[in-house]
């Protein structure tokens, strides 16, 4: 696919990206500017294809709209096709250990002499700088996940031990602050002209994302406890609760009046022990945290989840049933919304469903033309659109600095 033959919509139209990232964080990142029209050229390696093209779906989710180059960049002749590429391009989101691109000879400030007003997005597990045996380290979703704080308070009470949030979350946390931090630098580079470099550890975004966990652990010394279905460590009201259909519901009790509904729908009202106004129920509060934990086991296994929503909800009750993949197909809101759509992918010629494109945008909305190139697919046409001619595309194959 060529540019011109790229369909035109969005807010990103006219913006061109570079990803040579692999996995998850860099390419999705790069794909939420191809979902709102940016042109994404997504370099893959020739030595190996992203490991992503073997593992179920992701490919076409995750690289939609993307148009793809299998090139070598640490080539001679690959590297003078990066340079054009750049030269030509918005944004670089780049994927690879800390100082991976200095050790190449590729530094900010090189990339800048080629292009002064571009962006560069550096996505690393643990940063750009800092203690030299960090910076080198591997990382993929799980170890940002340990090394930030964020597993130690996952899954169920000690002594089970922590676990990762699934599916990939780190990663894709990774993502929204990456394209977050490319628009943001690329609104300031159209101002002035002058690019900017982002260095984006995986492990301080999930530092980021734990709100007054990590104040009140920073300042007063307090490690947050596992809680696994409860909401604290006080609560006697699991939030998970099973039905009787074998799937769950999750509800967030507080407040008197809540209390108050709930104990009249459970049968609890006039109960001596439930008097007092209360806010909470804790586990220390005796034969009113018994009474409503055995009386909310029953009303919820006498009913389907979807019934116990239903009739929490029509009491004002926070409830949602925790949906299976079955039933967020087949529930009425993600279908008014459009939450999920279809599109082809050509690597399996068959018809996807997935995700929409979100979030919706009223006036430039985002649009979804082509599922995760096939390996190589624009390899001619990138290479056409930079001034190779026929022949020389043909050499560049011949000396495998592009690849099929």
């Amino acid at each position: 696919m060529k540019h011109n033959e790229m369909p035109v919509f969005g807010n990103m139209q006219g913006v061109r990206v570079i990803g040579t990232g692999t996995s998850i964080a860099g390419p999705v990142a790069c794909s939420l500017f191809a979902e709102q029209g940016a042109d994404v050229i997504q370099i893959e390696s020739t030595k190996a294809k992203d490991m992503v093209r073997s593992i179920g779906d992701i490919w076409t989710a995750e690289h939609r709209n993307n148009r793809t180059i299998a090139l070598n960049i640490r080539s001679a002749e690959g590297e003078e096709i990066l340079k054009k590429l750049l030269a030509e391009s918005d944004i670089l989101i780049e994927g690879s250990k800390g100082g991976t691109w200095d050790k190449w000879g590729l530094s900010d400030e090189v990339l800048w002499q080629i292009n002064p007003a571009l962006v560069i997005v550096h996505i690393s597990g643990y940063g750009q700088t800092g203690d030299p045996d960090y910076v080198s380290r591997a990382s993929y979703d799980p170890i940002g996940q340990a090394f930030s704080g964020f597993m130690v308070v996952q899954g169920e009470p000690a002594p089970r031990p922590p676990v990762p949030v699934k599916p990939y979350t780190c990663d894709y946390f990774t993502a929204l602050f990456a394209s977050w931090s490319a628009a943001v630098a690329l609104f300031r580079a159209r101002q002035t002209g002058k690019g900017e470099s982002v260095d984006v550890a995986q492990y301080e975004v999930m530092v980021r994302v734990q709100a007054d966990y990590l104040t009140n652990g920073l300042n007063y010394g307090i490690q947050a406890p596992r809680m696994g279905i409860y909401g604290n460590s006080v609560c006697a009201l699991p939030n998970v609760q099973i039905c009787g259909d074998g799937n769950y519901v999750m509800t967030a009790i507080g407040g008197v009046s809540t209390f108050r509904t709930l104990e009249k729908l459970l049968g609890l009202e006039g109960d001596p022990d439930f008097a007092e106004p209360h806010a909470v129920i804790n586990k220390s509060d005796g034969p009113r945290a018994e009474k409503i934990v055995a009386a909310m086991n029953e009303f919820c296994m006498a009913r389907t989840a979807i019934q116990v929503n239903d009739e929490l909800n029509a009491l004002k009750l926070p409830c949602s049933v925790i949906m299976t993949y079955e039933l967020m197909k087949e529930n009425p809101h993600y279908q008014a919304r459009g939450t999920f759509t279809t599109w082809h992918d050509d690597n399996k010629d068959k018809d996807i469903m997935g995700v929409n494109c979100i979030p919706f945008f009223k006036n430039n909305p985002s649009q979804i033309f082509r599922g995760g190139p096939i390996y190589g697919a624009d390899n001619d046409d990138i290479l056409s659109e930079l001034g190779y001619s026929q022949e020389q595309i043909d050499a560049l194959y011949q000396s495998e600095v592009v690849k099929k």
